[in-house]
């Protein structure tokens, strides 16, 4: 574990080469490489263990490790090409870590970080889909916090809402924002993504939650009306 005075050493060193650093440049610096050789040997040892559940949870314990360095970074970069950076997003997003996954994804956006070439699509498309699986996932467990995850999905919609990507994975954000909202007791709202999502893809899955949702909302609002005709009479 890192004393504070490391952490401080390695945020320090970290701004400070990224603001020096040549925007859309590859990142570098004594501190980059540092971590480029941590993050080599992290991404070794994950090659090695077969479990993706272990694999998540080797992920949860090695970055902190970085964590000095993006924080760094982020409050000095100017938008150096960071394939640490850009890992990190993705380790935090598998690690259910979203908010702070956001707050790499937003520099990311600002600046025009493209992905390492291992995850095969462009930045706005891995934030949206990345971050939809994931809620969809926390979704599913008991227990899930709907709001903060509502808060989380709208953040990510924001900020790739204007940049092109295939259809299927907007409508699977949508989806994801769906089942968000109804699990807040927003069932309104619920709809309206559900419905977006069955636009951008037919095979999305979500006929039955839409139609269950129609009933539902048509249901509460016959009895708001039999109950506006009571009270009148």
């Amino acid at each position: 574990m890192l004393s504070p005075a490391r952490k401080h050493y390695q945020r320090a060193r970290a701004a400070k080469a990224a603001g020096a650093a040549e925007p859309t440049l590859p990142q570098n610096g004594e501190q980059y490489e540092l971590m480029a050789a941590v993050l080599w040997e992290a991404r070794r040892t994950l090659k090695g263990i077969k479990s993706v559940q272990a694999k998540i949870e080797k992920k949860r314990e090695l970055l902190p490790e970085f964590t000095p360095y993006i924080e760094g970074v982020l409050a000095a970069g100017n938008g150096a090409q960071d394939d640490v950076l850009m890992t990190a997003l993705v380790w935090r997003i598998d690690t259910g870590d979203l908010a702070d996954a956001l707050d790499i994804a937003e520099y990311a956006m600002k600046h025009n970080l493209q992905t390492p070439d291992r995850y095969e699509r462009d930045t706005p498309s891995l934030i949206a889909e990345e971050i939809a699986d994931q809620a969809l996932r926390m979704l599913a467990e008991e227990g899930a916090d709907a709001p903060a995850l509502v808060d989380i999905l709208v953040r990510a919609r924001r900020i790739t809402d204007d940049h092109d990507m295939h259809d299927e994975i907007r409508a699977k954000l949508h989806k994801a924002l769906g089942y968000a909202f109804r699990a807040g007791g927003y069932p309104t709202e619920a709809l309206n993504h559900l419905q977006e999502a069955l636009a951008l893809n037919e095979r999305v899955g979500v006929k039955k939650d839409i139609e269950k949702l129609e009933r539902e909302l048509k249901n509460a609002a016959q009895g708001d009306t039999a109950q506006g005709d009571t009270a009148q009479g």
